[in-house]
């Protein structure tokens, strides 16, 4: 099943072929995996509108990133950045064959980049920043993160390239904020809420106010409504979101499950905002996961018994000497070092 092409959700056919590339852009930037590239090529080769949509929208961001030039002290105006063109009619486009619908996703996946390398707000691995948005609000990036923002129109719009926010949100009813990240969107008017987006997951814990997530491409709630008034579910304080979100053409599904978590566990999950990793009976596999987001140094556990032996403690983020040390002298756990991988073995 392809949901670009499902007319069930109020869109015409260019608003949903619009929105669905939408989505690929962003999955694209973010990094494909192999499975969303193969659906990627197949959603490309299915129309040539789709191939000629994608170009248009590309273009268009291209054109966003020659006028933030003018933007900059000192810039010399450049004429041909605000000379009118003429634009494309996908009526007037010739056909194209399927192979060159594939050829253009080579180009896509290949050439192309979507706003270019810079990002209005980005960490490398390791780094954190706090930073004061257009509207007010106030974004917090985790270690290996970028944003882009879009606060024009009636909408306040952050899209989540890659990695951790959170944001607290300065309310303004009548200019909603809204954060994507590939096919997930959280939309909210004033509260505070952490959206952490890797492949195909995107994770949502509110620890302020009400939040909404929907479906990007089918335009619709992700949650089922209210019990007995029928009105739009919403998440909150305490509320963990876990969504499945696979690439807009696959046929499965968007997956949503709630969880409630203890205000414990909400200080823990939101630790890194101080430079803190928290455990508790965590899986020393996930504890590794997780100090190697973090660092350029990477721990390495191969022995499934350990990987799942309940670890609990407090780190910083860049503490991985610690842990090791920890593990070697008081778990017995050897250490073998190699280059930048630190190996963790049972003795």
């Amino acid at each position: 099943m392809n949901p670009a092409n499902d007319d069930q959700h109020g869109l015409t056919g260019r608003e949903a072929v619009e929105a669905t590339a939408a989505v690929w852009l962003s999955l694209r930037d973010r990094g494909m995996t192999a499975a969303e590239t193969e659906a990627f090529v197949r959603w490309l080769q299915e129309s040539p509108e789709h191939a000629a949509v994608f170009e248009e929208l590309q273009q268009t961001w291209r054109d966003f990133d020659q006028l933030a030039t003018l933007l900059r002290p000192g810039a010399a105006p450049d004429p041909d950045t605000l000379a009118p063109r003429r634009r494309r009619r996908f009526a007037r486009l010739p056909l194209v064959s399927l192979a060159a619908a594939a050829g253009l996703a080579l180009l896509a996946l290949g050439i192309w980049e979507w706003r270019g390398p810079q990002h209005f707000a980005e960490t490398p691995v390791g780094a954190f920043q706090k930073i004061d948005l257009p509207d007010g609000s106030v974004a917090q990036l985790n270690t290996d993160s970028a944003i882009d923002v879009d606060m024009r129109g009636n909408e306040r719009r952050v899209r989540i390239v890659r990695g951790e926010i959170d944001f607290a949100v300065r309310k303004d009813r009548a200019h909603p904020f809204i954060v994507s990240a590939g096919r997930v969107e959280v939309r909210a008017v004033g509260t505070a809420f952490n959206v952490r987006a890797r492949d195909a997951r995107v994770e949502v814990l509110v620890s302020e106010g009400l939040v909404q997530v929907c479906d990007a491409v089918k335009r619709q709630p992700l949650l089922p409504p209210a019990a007995g008034t029928g009105e739009p579910a919403y998440l909150a304080v305490g509320d963990r979101a876990v969504i499945s979100a696979p690439p807009p053409a696959a046929a499965e599904p968007v997956a949503v499950q709630v969880q409630r978590v203890s205000g414990e566990q909400l200080r823990r999950a939101l630790a890194w905002q101080e430079r803190r990793l928290e455990f508790d009976d965590t899986p020393l596999g996930e504890v590794v996961a997780e100090f190697n987001r973090y660092n350029r140094v990477k721990l390495v556990v191969t022995d499934a018994q350990l990987a799942a032996r309940p670890f609990s403690g407090t780190f910083r983020t860049d503490g991985y000497e610690a842990l090791v040390a920890l593990l070697q002298h008081s778990f017995g756990v050897t250490v073998v070092r190699q280059g930048d991988a630190i190996q963790l073995a049972p003795r």
